[in-house]
């Protein structure tokens, strides 16, 4: 069992890429603390991460709740060093743009971006005085560009990923490692098989991400030896036009 612990926010069911990863992490004996907002899918994935043998803490709340994301960063710290804090907390849903209101807008701006800023100071401050660290956010091809539909969505990835580059370019040279995957693709998950049943057949084998794949990233990213650090990558299936 690993002195080291993995903070996981943005968890939801086990057939999740937070699920995925927080399972990648224990695999390695780390403690793991999973931060979500849905009780009875948080609950659920948490009891299939005992079977790894490792202490689960679960945090059920909103990111966008600095107060609980700090303390969720200090009783892990508490218990063992926070090694790796991994930001994969969001929300996607297409809205033509003259329908968007900006109470919509400002929702997506929080989750994705503001919480991620909270949950980066959190993360950093756990960190910095040992001068390691591994700190990753999720991002998407939001991150990039702007598709039809998708303005409030694609504003708020963009400013995540413009909030990984500044802490990477300002903690890097103190130890901290800051990197962002943007994932390309739909996840075979259980939000787009029950919101879109028919995809993964007309996909094809491995025509969806596998989160369990994808997490594998998110290990080698932690795992970099510093003189070749990582700061950016990004995984789609194969078959994925780009």
């Amino acid at each position: 069992m690993s002195n080291k612990s993995a903070v996981v926010a943005g968890v939801g069911p086990s057939r999740g890429l937070g699920a995925a990863i927080a399972r990648r992490f224990a695999r390695e004996g780390y403690r793991i603390t999973i931060l979500g907002r849905n009780a009875d899918k948080v609950n659920t994935t948490a009891a299939e991460l005992r079977a790894f043998n490792v202490p689960i803490e679960v945090v059920v709340g909103d990111v966008t709740d600095q107060a609980l994301v700090n303390r969720t960063i200090a009783s892990a710290e508490g218990h063992r060093p926070v090694e790796a804090a991994i930001y994969n907390a969001g929300g996607n849903w297409p809205t033509p743009l003259l329908d968007i209101e900006a109470k919509r807008f400002e929702d997506f701006w929080r989750v994705n971006a503001l919480a991620g800023l909270f949950f980066a100071q959190a993360a950093i401050r756990t960190m910095l005085p040992r001068g390691r660290g591994t700190l990753i956010f999720t991002g998407a091809s939001a991150s990039l560009r702007g598709r039809a539909n998708f303005a409030s969505f694609a504003a708020a990835k963009a400013a995540l990923r413009a909030i990984a580059q500044s802490a990477a370019r300002e903690f890097g040279p103190k130890g901290i490692h800051v990197a962002h995957v943007i994932v390309d693709g739909a996840i075979d998950g259980e939000r787009i098989n029950t919101l879109l049943p028919q995809l993964k057949e007309q996909r094809g084998a491995d025509g969806l991400l596998d989160p369990d794949a994808i997490a594998e990233n998110y290990w080698t990213l932690h795992t970099q030896q510093r003189s070749a650090w990582t700061h950016e990558i990004d995984v789609r299936p194969w078959a994925e036009t780009w």
